[in-house]
């Protein structure tokens, strides 16, 4: 598994794009940008962009891993 640059939540921005998903989850870049078109996944579409809320995507990380934190 990929190391993560991020250390706690609290050093993510507002904001992550799927290369950042992807970062902080240790898995490929297509992965993140696989995981970011299923549904159910919190992200937001900002004209050509797609983007997920930091606090949205901490929610998802909880609830996917039954309430455990990274």
């Amino acid at each position: 598994m990929k190391q993560s640059q991020y250390q706690s939540y609290n050093d993510l921005p507002l904001f992550l794009n799927a290369r950042m998903v992807a970062d902080v989850l240790g898995v490929s870049p297509s992965s993140g940008y696989e995981l970011m078109r299923e549904k159910g996944f919190p992200a937001l579409k900002v004209g050509s962009r797609i983007v997920v809320p930091r606090d949205k995507f901490i929610a998802w990380v909880e609830r996917e891993s039954g309430g455990g934190s990274a």
